[in-house]
């Protein structure tokens, strides 16, 4: 017996804004929306092949640092052109104490949640 990760919750001032934002990096759809928040995930919704990404409003104060991001990698471009991509779409550099000589690189979403865009390209799902 084992367990899967089914979903990610993502506190947020704005789920709307922040569903947009993730369903352009990660190719995904908005499964469901109600007054707290909106899931999105893979076109094979929830159970399907990757986790569900919860947006839930939230008006607590953003935390410095989480303990816990998503690491992300291209697949279907190299590192460079999709670093350009996510930038375009509202990601920006952030530094964690990062020391340069990664072979990733630490973006942060329009709420300021730190993200890594590895090298390492994967196939679609």
């Amino acid at each position: 017996m084992s367990c899967r990760i089914s979903e990610l919750v993502l506190d947020c001032r704005d789920p709307e804004a922040l569903a947009r934002f993730w369903c352009e990096v990660l190719d995904f759809v908005v499964l469901d929306r109600d007054e707290d928040g909106v899931e999105i995930g893979a076109r094979d919704g929830f159970g399907g092949s990757q986790p569900t990404i919860i947006l839930s409003r939230s008006d607590d104060p953003p935390q410095p640092k989480s303990k816990l991001h998503i690491d992300v990698s291209p697949t279907d471009g190299d590192q460079d052109a999709e670093l350009e991509r996510l930038l375009a779409l509202g990601a920006r550099p952030t530094d964690i104490g990062q020391t340069g000589e990664e072979s990733w690189h630490v973006l942060a979403d329009p709420e300021g949640n730190a993200f890594c865009l590895l090298r390492t390209p994967v196939k679609p799902v």
